[in-house]
């Protein structure tokens, strides 16, 4: 897809991961789903993404965790950010804490979540 960002979304949840490929799909963002921590260095460097959506609980390994691992072993410049229904205000501290490029709240609607990545991709 020309002139779209390419996005890799990390969550266990794949009922909510196809949720977010198709609602992103709409504006205009290729996207790519993995629910397996496992795997998620190499998919970043075969799909060059410019932002790598991390759900923060997942069972395997936490997404600040996921996150670490990708920043050290992907060599990305993709945009890290943290994505959680978490409260708001630990997000934050949590996304701050690791050094995040961003943090987004889960319950979103479509558009506002499409405009606070684009505007992530953008700093």
């Amino acid at each position: 897809m020309e002139n779209s960002l390419r996005l890799l979304v990390v969550d266990d949840d794949e009922e909510h991961l196809e949720l977010v490929r198709r609602l992103l799909s709409a504006y205009k963002f290729e996207v790519r789903t993995t629910s397996s921590p496992i795997g998620v260095s190499n998919l970043v460097r075969e799909f060059l993404p410019n932002v790598i959506l991390i759900d923060v609980n997942q069972p395997a390994l936490s997404g600040d965790r996921i996150l670490t691992l990708v920043r050290r072993n992907a060599k990305s410049m993709a945009k890290l950010v943290l994505f959680s229904s978490a409260d708001p205000e630990r997000l934050r501290q949590l996304a701050k804490s690791v050094e995040a490029d961003g943090w987004i709240p889960k319950g979103l609607a479509p558009r506002e979540l499409a405009d606070q990545l684009r505007r992530v991709c953008a700093t």
